[in-house]
């Protein structure tokens, strides 16, 4: 039986940093240094964070991290993967994301992606992912993306990747 990999989509496919830094600077003429947020949620990163997030397009403008259509075509060929989004705490967004799936990875059907308010009751065997609280109660083998919120986050039973290159490698 093939198995099923859990993909996230914001920090993992859709790049939520640079769409925030681009918002912010849209905003206010400031450009905000990525590097200064380690460790930092974005909530707490971007001063307009609620405002951004809410506002419509913001998730249908995302830019693609880099690698992760090829990336994601070479898991959708060798396993059954599900998109899975924490996305019912914005309502617009709900749309916006199948919309931006269906542009950039057609490859996917709307039968993989699961938009959901909490990821706990969702299964797999693999769970890629940039956010620490995903992939605690997640029981197969969990993959965190690296991203500037979860740098200081090393748990034993995690493998770190730092880019799609790593995750074809790996996987």
């Amino acid at each position: 039986m093939q198995q099923q990999v859990l993909v996230d989509m914001d920090g993992v496919l859709a790049d939520v940093y640079q769409q925030f830094i681009n918002k912010e600077f849209e905003l206010t003429g400031e450009y905000l240094d990525i590097k200064s947020m380690h460790g930092i949620l974005e909530s707490e990163a971007f001063p307009h964070f609620e405002s951004i997030v809410r506002s419509e397009g913001f998730f249908r403008t995302v830019p693609q991290i880099p690698d992760s259509i090829e990336g994601l075509k070479y898991l959708n060929d060798k396993y059954k993967v599900l998109i899975v989004s924490s996305a019912t705490e914005f309502p617009t967004s709900l749309k916006e994301k199948v919309d931006w799936l269906g542009e950039f990875y057609p490859f996917i059907s709307w039968r993989q992606i699961i938009l959901c308010g909490q990821k706990d009751s969702i299964k797999g065997d693999i769970m890629i992912d940039d956010h620490p609280k995903n992939l605690n109660f997640f029981d197969g083998k969990k993959i965190i993306f690296t991203q500037p919120h979860n740098v200081f986050h090393n748990e034993p039973e995690w493998q770190r990747i730092d880019g799609w290159k790593q995750i074809i490698d790996i996987l």
